[in-house]
């Protein structure tokens, strides 16, 4: 690897290259080529819909002058992958040759911890990507500032711990132990003792409506919302044991892998699951969700990694291997584990088309649990038997942070800000769907189509066979004689012609009170002659 440095003297920008370079970014944003105003104007003979086309078009513009510049001044470090000089492969690149490349404070995030004692680890970061929750096998819970690079606090809870998340921000977290999920502080202190979700093996924490879901060893998906401690649902799957569980950041819903080799989707309002997927032929062993919500990988026991179109449901690409853990990176790239082996899937080109990117090999015998990405920097973390390790995957974190969203630098004002702003715009469970746009959108009224001829003439003669058929009591003195018979039918018959000829009827006939006086009734002869 060769590092070229340019002498060449900085121009400054004019006002020229500054125009050029907006455009460029302009033309990114723009939909394609808008509507020729000049040449519809012959063709358009609507003067109103001209104008609304032309503010139309004039919107447009603005929006995309208004993102470019946002893209300018507000995101300014753009991410890069990396490339392979001439016939090099980036797999082949080690961990040893990027650090020896990249500045010393992203060289500190490559490192090793090891704890042989408590593994294997699973990892879990807060959305910001500073904050670190590991979870050892064996009992030990650590919590670690990855800014500082310092333990927070670290505890033992002298019992088996499966999993452990993160709850709204890094004060409270959930650790799923033995007998029963728990939840601390930041301090280590006992909140909570959840009973009711029994032995969980796997946890879920679903940011924007503040639900905690599980899954236990009987196959029960508990719902359970943190800020009231109520328990908002309880589905039995009916698919058996499993510790395969993801959330789909775009939606909220929650996707479970099951032995049977389906996929099984489900929200807390419904009973039965959304969609029921057979994804491979065998056990479901790893499940991952693309930030954008609309991919999903899994992993199965047959040695295949299958890339899915939630959209379509279908499968976009097989890659061979196999895996006991999956993870995308904001950037969109796939980290898959196995053994001591951790591989990095790419869709560099960006036609859905996913190739190998880079490789690791921890030391030898060392079991990898979890993979997971450090939001915002190019950080991967992997939970092993040994401890936890980090290594650099060039291009996976996003470069520019939305402040509002996450950031890894605030302050514990702007926390409490964050979290009572977070409690206001909680989401309820209801809003749970597997298509959250059609939420705020009303059904239109459909208008009823008149029935034609045919339909009304068969709907009065089944009304008229009805009638006729009607059972008469037998009744004496009299009262049951075959004209009264017959008469009574006739009666039957014409009432239930009735409301067809009242319904289709155009004739009105004139009553006492429509009835015009006489001193009137020749302005009307009047209109009817003009």
């Amino acid at each position: 690897m060769v590092v070229k440095v340019d002498n060449t003297e900085s121009i400054p920008a004019t006002d020229e290259v500054i125009s050029e370079e907006m455009d460029m970014k302009k033309k990114k944003y723009l939909r394609g080529e808008g509507a020729n105003l000049k040449v519809l104007k012959f063709d358009l003979k609507d003067k109103k819909l001209r104008g609304q086309l032309a503010v139309q078009e004039e919107l447009f513009g603005k929006s995309a002058a208004a993102a470019a510049k946002a893209e300018k001044w507000l995101m300014p470090s753009e991410g890069g992958y990396l490339e392979g000089d001439g016939i090099e492969k980036t797999w082949r690149i080690k961990q040893d040759a990027i650090a020896s490349e990249v500045d010393i404070l992203s060289s500190r995030k490559q490192f090793d911890i090891v704890l042989p004692d408590f593994g294997p680890y699973t990892l879990e970061f807060t959305p910001s990507g500073r904050y670190m929750a590991a979870a050892g096998r064996k009992g030990h819970i650590a919590i670690v500032d990855m800014k500082n690079m310092s333990a927070i606090k670290e505890l033992l809870v002298r019992e088996t711990v499966r999993d452990v998340v993160f709850l709204h921000n890094e004060l409270f977290f959930a650790a799923a132990q033995k007998k029963y999920p728990y939840i601390y502080n930041r301090e280590g202190t006992e909140l909570h003792c959840m009973k009711e979700h029994g032995a969980v093996l796997k946890l879920q924490f679903l940011r924007n409506h503040f639900l905690l879901a599980s899954i236990n060893k009987f196959g029960q998906l508990h719902y359970q919302d943190v800020t009231t401690g109520q328990m908002v649902a309880n589905v039995r799957t009916g698919l058996g044991r499993t510790d395969v569980m993801q959330v789909n950041p775009f939606n909220g819903v929650v996707a479970v892998g099951h032995s049977g080799g389906t996929v099984s989707m489900w929200k807390p309002t419904s009973a039965a699951p959304l969609v029921k997927m057979l994804c491979h032929p065998g056990p479901v062993t790893a499940l991952a969700f693309h930030p954008n919500g609309h991919l999903m990988a899994t992993a199965g026991m047959e040695r295949k990694i299958k890339i899915w179109d939630l959209r379509k449901f279908e499968v976009l690409q097989t890659l061979p291997g196999h895996c006991k853990s999956l993870d995308f990176s904001q950037k969109g790239l796939l980290a898959t584990a196995n053994g001591s082996f951790v591989q990095v899937y790419g869709d560099l080109s960006g036609s859905q088309n996913y190739s190998r990117y880079m490789t690791h090999s921890v030391a030898k015998g060392y079991q990898v649990k979890k993979v997971t990405f450090r939001p915002y920097e190019d950080v991967l973390g992997i939970g092993h038997s040994m401890g936890w390790s980090s290594i650099l995957i060039p291009g996976s974190g996003e470069p520019n942070f939305d402040s509002w969203v996450a950031n890894p630098f605030e302050t514990s004002k702007q926390r409490r800000e964050k979290e009572i702003r977070s409690l206001l715009d909680k989401l309820p469970p209801e809003t749970i769907m597997l298509d959250p746009t059609k939420i705020g959108s009303v059904r239109p009224e459909r208008k009823k189509e008149k029935p034609s001829k045919e339909d009304r003439e068969a709907e009065m003669e089944a009304a008229i066979e009805e009638a006729k058929n009607i059972h008469m009591k037998k009744k004496t003195k009299g009262r049951s004689k075959p004209s009264k018979i017959a008469k009574k039918k006739q009666e039957a018959v014409e009432k239930a012609k009735k409301p067809f000829l009242e319904q289709h009827t155009n004739k009105r006939k004139p009553t006492e009170e429509t009835q015009l006086p006489k001193s009137l009734e020749r302005f009307v002869r009047k209109k009817a002659a003009a």
